[in-house]
């Protein structure tokens, strides 16, 4: 079976992932697979619509049945990196075609945030149209935890969010659930997890007429989110584009929710902890989504190569000892010209094209 299903039910194509042992992680042939259907449908009249959603669990098994999409294939990454990078570039690569094709879509397109939505599956679900959070979503962007950073356009969304809310989520990898991603707009509609396949076959028998109006119908009112309880603290807080700057601030003010999130940040790879203050603050003044696709794509090629990602796949995913030893292990260790080097446009025969 195919790690990633298409086909066209009803009026609407269909791109459902299929690796549910992986919780749907992606890997290059799940991209290729995605970018051929998406290329396929474009004048397809047949296709009015695109959902994308992930398949049920084998014989319904929890574990299996939590995530939506965990991300990109970081083990394959990781041992690229470590040798000459090619595989990770090809990889990064057909995602960003995959990411930037749905972005500049010209056919309503609908993704199913039910269960975890991490890295990649961000990129999947963040260029749709409709965005549909349950009480099952749990959205993050965790990157800096192994070393790397929110690509995939994250320096595009999260630079776009209210505040500093996109700083604090790429620094610390907050964990935003359903309601946290409708009061934010990372969602745009939020449902009861149970009532998904009805959707989905409204969706199917309606197609764009209906689009809007059988999703709507569904809709429920989503909890109180805790985000917005925290964000007077958040804008205050991580105000600075200086990693530097965020700590001073959060030693000083000594609150418990304060210490907390040093604490987090200290476990964080300093080296892409700048890199994704960087990246947002560039990202919010990027022309095109095209544009942030070609950076994050030379900054991707780079760090998959550095030693804090290898250092924290082993720690996280291979040993699983979470016990990183980052290289350099302060703030003030990650110099301006580390950066420099790390940002720096790729050859115009290197750089990342569109399809």
């Amino acid at each position: 079976m195919s790690d990633v299903l298409t086909f066209i039910e009803g009026k609407i194509g269909r791109i459902r992932l299929n690796r549910p042992k992986a919780l749907h992680a992606l890997n290059t042939a799940m991209c290729e697979a995605i970018l051929a259907a998406l290329t396929a449908w474009r004048t397809d009249p047949a296709v009015e619509a695109v959902v994308i959603d992930h398949a049920p669990a084998p014989d319904g098994d929890p574990k299996l049945s939590r995530g939506f999409c965990a991300g990109g294939d970081i083990r394959m990454l990781a041992e690229s990196g470590a040798k000459d990078g090619a595989e990770a570039r090809a990889f990064f690569h057909t995602e960003y075609r995959m990411n930037h094709a749905l972005f500049t879509y010209a056919k309503p397109t609908v993704a199913f945030m039910d269960g975890i939505t991490m890295g990649g599956g961000v990129g999947l679900a963040c260029p749709c149209d409709s965005r549909i959070a349950t009480e099952n979503t749990k959205l993050a962007m965790p990157e800096t935890g192994i070393g790397l950073f929110p690509d995939v356009g994250g320096g595009w969304y999260l630079s776009r969010l209210p505040g500093r809310v996109g700083q604090f989520m790429a620094l610390t990898g907050y964990r935003a659930d359903g309601a946290d991603c409708l009061a934010l707009g990372l969602a745009t509609h939020y449902l009861p997890g149970d009532r998904l396949d009805e959707v989905k076959a409204a969706l199917a028998a309606g197609g764009q007429a209906d689009l809007h109006a059988a999703i709507k119908a569904f809709g429920v009112g989503a909890p109180l989110a805790r985000i917005v309880e925290q964000r007077g603290a958040i804008d205050r807080l991580f105000a600075s584009d200086e990693l530097e700057d965020i700590y001073a601030a959060l030693e000083a003010d000594g609150g418990e929710w304060a210490t907390q999130k040093l604490a987090t940040l200290k476990t964080k790879s300093p080296q892409t902890m700048k890199v994704s203050l960087r990246l947002l603050h560039e990202g919010a003044t990027m022309a095109t989504f095209e544009d942030e696709m070609r950076q994050e794509y030379a900054v991707g090629c780079r760090v998959v190569q550095r030693h804090d990602f290898l250092e924290g796949v082993r720690a996280v995913i291979v040993d699983k000892d979470n016990a990183p030893i980052w290289n350099p292990d302060t703030p003030e260790g990650v110099t301006p010209h580390v950066l420099d080097q790390i940002f720096a446009p790729l050859s115009d025969a290197e750089a990342w094209t569109p399809a």
